[in-house]
């Protein structure tokens, strides 16, 4: 299902090295007009080519220092409730439904291990959430990051 062409993956690669620029800016990187650049930006964003801002932010600079990810066993006819839940716990960052020995992979941002143990209970308090395992993230090695597969669509066009 591609839905995108030259122009929206030059747009994309030139947002991914510089994802503050202003438009102004990036229509004259990409020696086209602002309007272009404007409209393209808007099908762009309402094709869903945009994460939230979140995602840039920095949790180190709020304090939460110490990331986690818990594999998270359930019972499954209870999941989406589970689910919903999990959203009321602000330290919950992001949740993948999976396949294999765990059902959920949960991402926890903490101040520090006693946070982390009590947000992990609070987790198992949940109705219906069997089991959980944690590891600790020792750090980030490579950061989220698109810029390779807008590179590898540029090739493919």
């Amino acid at each position: 299902m591609r839905s995108y062409d030259a122009v929206d993956l030059a747009i994309l690669a030139a947002l991914a090295d510089h994802p503050r620029v202003t438009i102004a800016a990036l229509a004259a990187e990409l020696r086209m007009s602002r309007n272009t650049i404007y409209a393209r930006l808007a099908q762009l964003e309402d094709a869903g080519a945009f994460l939230d801002f979140d995602r840039s932010l920095n949790p180190h600079y709020l304090g939460y220092s110490l990331a986690a990810f818990l594999e998270v066993e359930v019972r499954q006819k209870e999941l989406a409730r589970i689910v919903t839940e999990l959203q009321d716990i602000p330290e919950v960052v992001q949740a993948y439904g999976r396949s294999g020995t765990a059902d959920l992979q949960v991402q926890l941002l903490c101040r520090d291990t006693d946070h982390l143990f009590r947000i992990d209970a609070a987790i198992l308090a949940i109705d219906g959430v069997e089991r959980t395992e944690t590891s600790l993230s020792m750090g980030e090695l490579i950061p989220y990051r698109l810029r390779p597969l807008i590179e590898k669509a540029r090739r493919e066009l």
